[in-house]
């Protein structure tokens, strides 16, 4: 009896404690990471970081904002900026890690953001399976590959992912899901929901 008791109180305790890292753990990491960050970019002047924290941040992020504001509304800006694009893509050694560094930053920000058009690939016949992905190049006759397309699939809990190369009939757009929602549905390996910003999963009782 008394050991039947001290199960209880045991796996209520554990049920409790689980159910805390649930609710703590990913407060915590988004802290952590934030304060890594801000410290990381402070650090880039310790000395003014001692004397006033932050400070190097903020002006880092309004310094980074003002030149994306210079480059997009004012001629003479996106002259220079293209300028610089142009002989940093061109200079040898340079443009190898200039190059696939603006292509997958732009890839996710900005006006040429290529995860926006998300769809249902089908990786297996028999039995049916399909994954989520999104649709990156929707033509592939460049390269002797007519009537097939190139869809990038992200994995879960993660930021990587792969590109397979498919027949066009294998893929089908996704209804009712965002592009947001579509990722997020795909990097919480399903768990987070899609018709909705609500979360499915729920712990057991």
């Amino acid at each position: 009896m008394k050991k039947s008791a001290f199960e209880n109180i045991a796996n209520l305790f554990l049920k409790n404690f689980f159910q805390g890292l649930v609710i703590i753990g990913p407060i915590g990491l988004t802290i952590f990471v934030i304060w890594y960050i801000v410290s990381a970019i402070d650090n880039l002047v310790p000395s003014l970081a001692r004397q006033v924290p932050g400070l190097v941040f903020v002006s880092t992020i309004l310094f980074t904002a003002i030149l994306g504001y210079l480059g997009n509304k004012f001629v003479v800006g996106r002259f220079f900026f293209d300028t610089m694009d142009s002989l940093l893509e061109k200079t040898p050694g340079v443009k190898h890690i200039y190059t696939p560094t603006k292509d997958v930053m732009s890839s996710f920000v900005g006006d040429k953001k290529k995860f926006n058009d998300p769809v249902w690939v089908k990786t297996n016949e028999n039995p049916e399976i399909w994954r989520i992905g999104f649709l990156t190049q929707k033509e592939m006759a460049d390269v002797d590959k007519h009537n097939y397309v190139a869809v990038y699939l992200p994995h879960s809990y993660a930021i990587s992912g792969w590109v397979i190369v498919t027949e066009e009939k294998n893929i089908k757009p996704v209804v009712g899901m965002t592009a947001a929602s579509a990722m997020k549905f795909a990097v919480s390996g399903g768990v987070a929901g899609f018709h909705s910003d609500e979360n499915i999963f729920k712990a057991p009782e």
